[in-house]
């Protein structure tokens, strides 16, 4: 009897052997950590930089041009457009030189367009593409609504009847249009009585080759190269 228990202990202690060679169930491996994203820019505008306008170089585009600040004064160039972008990768697609970036935003220069076919060569003043102007730029501004010097961006046409004309942006959207006589001598602006700009001082006088034309408070400096071509 003994003999024949001990032999029946034999299977059991194989599957007891056995099943103690057996892996714990598996567990799933972890999930690798995932890498922070790198964000490409802030998600607003910084109140560091004086933003204009609703779009860079068309309305709607992801840029917007800068105007002057402390921290943008560095940047500035008669002869090109400062703009800002809240990413690198809109940046890169202005064509422009990156100059620095200000509280994450990517800040560009992009060079004035300008016309080049028509400056005394008969053949007529070349326009801006996509716009009725012969050349777009900033110009030095002051005193809207009581805004510090700074600068503005602004278009002319040199080919109208009576004389070239230029307009310029303001910060809200308002256009300021400063008239000129034929031969680039200052004659007027563009005012109304609905906006009280009818009642305000006009005034011009020059500085260098720089017309300054005044409406009230305002103050704008048009170079003479801009009105009339070189």
């Amino acid at each position: 009897m003994h003999a024949i228990a001990r032999l029946s202990l034999i299977p059991l202690a194989a599957a007891l052997a056995v099943s103690g060679c057996k892996p714990a169930a598996e567990q799933p491996a972890p999930a690798p950590e995932q890498a922070p994203v790198a964000t490409a820019g802030p998600a607003t505008w910084p109140a560091s930089l004086n933003v204009m306008g609703n779009g860079f170089p068309n309305a709607g585009d992801a840029c917007r041009r800068i105007g002057e600040t402390e921290a943008t004064v560095n940047y500035l160039d008669d002869s090109a457009t400062l703009a800002g972008c809240l990413s690198a990768e809109d940046a890169a697609k202005l064509g422009g030189t990156v100059v620095g970036t200000v509280d994450g935003v990517t800040l560009v220069s992009v060079p004035n367009q300008a016309a080049i076919p028509g400056d005394g060569d008969g053949q007529g003043d070349a326009k801006v593409a996509g716009t009725n102007y012969n050349a777009t730029g900033p110009i030095r501004c002051s005193g809207y609504k009581g805004a510090p010097a700074g600068m503005c961006e602004a278009g002319v046409v040199r080919d109208a009847e009576t004389g070239p004309y230029v307009e310029v942006a303001l910060p809200d959207g308002v256009k300021r249009t400063i008239f000129f006589n034929k031969d680039g001598s200052f004659l007027s602006f563009s005012t109304a009585q609905a906006d009280g700009t009818a009642a305000m001082p006009i005034s011009s006088s020059r500085e260098g080759d720089t017309t300054i034309a005044t409406l009230g408070s305002e103050r704008y400096e048009i170079p003479d190269v801009f009105v009339q071509g070189d």
